[in-house]
């Protein structure tokens, strides 16, 4: 990327869903946006998803009933059926097996329940993960130039992995585990009520005690686990950087120097994730310790009360409502636990959204569409249908009708101004024109605005000072798809695709023949490597093209322009990184490419402009000379000491 990119914002992380802990570092609260969040997250629950969903949270209150309905059988087989039986020598137990029988099949439609229920929402789950994914992808395709600038490429993936897990997560296990939880809670609290009031009175004062453990220690949990998520998506980022930059890392023997602040990020994290888990990996067992302290205390009140008789307690009730007990802080523990992955999951949740509300690119007066023409007998231009080479710009009129106008690519810029931010302007009063087929060449120092220029003709930025005309339209009415689609440029850095190198210069035109594919390679110089490689234009490359040299990933880049056969060319530094054979081999595709185009040069190396018709002297966002080669060097002004000095090298 050019340094010309320099003033562009920085990165901000976004904000999670939850509020900071209150003064006695209780949970954290959940505010308006968390809830939001949690909305927009089940509402990618459609169709027979939803109703599966709701089937299987149908099937854990049925479970639920089940294990409540297994404690109090336990009054019911001492009582009704081993006490009677005790003293007797010939004891009938038909019955007791009967209820034995009974309560296994109840055991055993769980069992099956649970299988259908837990199958269910893994399916919905991963539906729901896919669905977000799509709405992110589609999305991301609408954005504009400015949010890739301003975010890394691990922090965006992180959001397509990590934060996307997170919410998988919480709609597979923890929402089912609490919705079980909380129905068990209240389904145990009515059976404990129904036998013995004053020792369900004791059990709801240590829940009361295990609430404040739960605030506690799961607050704290939860303030490390938010923490955790936005510190991961940073270090996926730095180690994304680190992955592309190594032969940089190598050339200037850094490997330490970059594995020391790796060492330091990674720390930072690990400290984040041990807090984390500290406090949700002792809530448990601090739990457990105060279930078992409540269980030893309604064993000794409970005997207590029977034996006194004060309240009369059957040796079934008594091992009913232990067993309840052990069971009523089981739920408790499990809610405050999956609360930690509630609060990363919606923490994750919004930075999805964060990314699906960004604002898109807009075009609202945009009206002016790119169509393919041909001549009529007559010679007027006729729209197309057919892909012709020839184009003009479709023009709404007050009457409704339309009008043609040829493409030429007239350009022309007037005092524009121009800043990544409004604070800094990196352009001041551009003023240029560029007549049909003709060739501007852009040179000046690193961060003079060069590239910042090719920008704005894209529209990748709006201009807030200034105008610019393409045919005598003002570009913000061309629609941004028909402007860019009329431009083509071959850039400093390539981008290929995994693929075969015929799908990567289709790219350029994706309805283009085999014939034609071929043909932009050999207009661009690329045929001859192409066809010496092991399967022609059929062979396989990675996205990074680590199998070609840079000159050859280059051509193949000037065969897609070229396929796309657009009226105007932006060439920026396309030859600054490839040795001087290739650089002869790429510059006669320019050349080619270039003819009878209107084209925008960023000069590199100087001596690839000397026949260019004018070219334009950039320092600090200003034109400072102007003119053809031979008109700059008589001047002995800037140019002459770029050139001079590019020429004693």
């Amino acid at each position: 990327m050019s340094k010309d990119m320099d003033n562009r914002p920085s990165t901000q992380e976004p904000k999670g869903p939850m509020a900071g802990r209150g003064a006695n570092g209780g949970l954290p609260k959940i505010d308006k946006q968390a809830v939001k969040s949690a909305a927009r997250m089940f509402s990618y629950i459609k169709g027979s998803n939803r109703v599966l969903f709701l089937f299987a949270l149908a099937c854990i209150v049925l479970t639920s009933f089940v294990s409540v309905k297994s404690n109090t059988f336990l009054q019911t087989l001492i009582d009704d059926y081993i006490t009677p039986l005790i003293g007797q020598a010939n004891p009938n137990l038909g019955p007791m097996i009967k209820a034995l029988i009974y309560m296994g099949s109840l055991y055993a439609l769980a069992i099956v329940i649970s299988l259908l229920y837990n199958l269910g929402l893994a399916k919905v789950s991963h539906s729901v993960l896919k669905n977000v994914r799509d709405a992110m992808f589609s999305h991301m395709q609408l954005l504009p130039v400015r949010f890739f600038d301003t975010n890394t490429v691990g922090n965006l993936m992180s959001r397509y992995t990590n934060d996307t897990d997170s919410m998988r997560m919480m709609l597979s296990q923890s929402v089912p585990q609490m919705f079980s939880s909380f129905f068990s809670i209240i389904m145990i609290l009515v059976a404990m009520i129904k036998t013995s009031l004053p020792l369900t009175l004791i059990v709801l004062g240590m829940i009361v005690v295990m609430l404040v453990v739960v605030m506690v220690v799961g607050g704290a949990s939860a303030k490390n686990f938010k923490e955790r998520q936005s510190t991961l998506g940073k270090m996926n980022g730095y180690i994304e950087e680190m992955i592309y930059g190594q032969k940089v890392i190598k050339v200037f023997c850094h490997e330490d120097k970059t594995k020391e602040e790796f060492d330091g990020r990674n720390e930072t994290l690990r400290q984040k994730n041990f807090k984390a888990n500290a406090f949700a990996n002792i809530l448990m067992p601090i739990m457990g310790q105060l279930g078992n302290i409540q269980y030893v205390l309604v064993a000794i009140i409970g005997g207590w009360l029977s034996i006194t008789g004060r309240t009369p307690l059957t040796l079934g009730q008594i091992a009913s409502f232990l067993l309840l007990t052990k069971n009523f802080t089981q739920p408790i523990s499990m809610i405050s636990q999956q609360i930690n992955s509630v609060v990363m999951a919606l923490a994750g949740a919004q930075r999805v959204f964060d990314l699906i509300d960004e604002e898109v690119e807009k075009d609202e007066i945009a009206d002016v569409k790119l169509v393919n023409v041909k001549l009529a007998e007559d010679g007027s231009l006729v729209e197309s249908e057919k892909f012709t080479s020839k184009w003009a710009w479709k023009k709404p009129l007050e009457n409704g009708e339309f009008e043609l106008i040829e493409l030429k690519g007239d350009i022309k810029m007037n005092h524009l101004d121009f800043g990544y931010v409004p604070e800094k302007t990196v352009l001041h009063d551009i003023s240029l024109f560029a007549k049909p087929g003709q060739k501007l060449a852009f040179v000046g120092s690193t961060g003079a605005g060069k590239t910042t220029i090719t920008n704005t003709l894209n529209r990748f930025y709006h201009i807030p000072e200034g105008t610019i005309t393409y045919d005598g339209i003002d570009i913000n009415r061309i629609k941004k798809d028909d402007l860019r689609h009329s431009m083509g440029q071959v850039l400093q850095d390539t981008n290929l695709f995994t693929g075969t190198i015929r799908e990567n210069i289709r790219f350029g035109r994706l309805n283009a023949s085999d014939f034609a594919v071929e043909e932009a390679g050999r207009l661009a110089n690329a045929d001859a490597f192409i066809r010496r490689l092991p399967e022609g234009y059929d062979t396989v490359i990675n996205g990074t093209g680590s199998q070609l040299s840079q000159g050859q990933c280059q051509l193949i880049s000037i065969a897609r322009t070229a396929l796309a056969d657009p009226p105007v060319m932006i060439l920026d530094e396309a030859t600054s990184s490839i040795d001087t054979r290739t650089e002869r081999l790429v510059q006669e595709g320019m050349d080619r490419l270039m003819h009878d185009r209107t084209t925008f040069v960023i000069a590199h190396r100087l001596s690839t402009i000397k026949n260019a018709d004018a070219i334009m002297v950039l320092e600090e966002g200003r034109i400072i000379e102007r003119g053809n080669h031979d008109e700059l060097i008589d001047q002995k002004g800037r140019y002459y000491e770029l050139y001079m000095g590019k020429k004693a090298e």
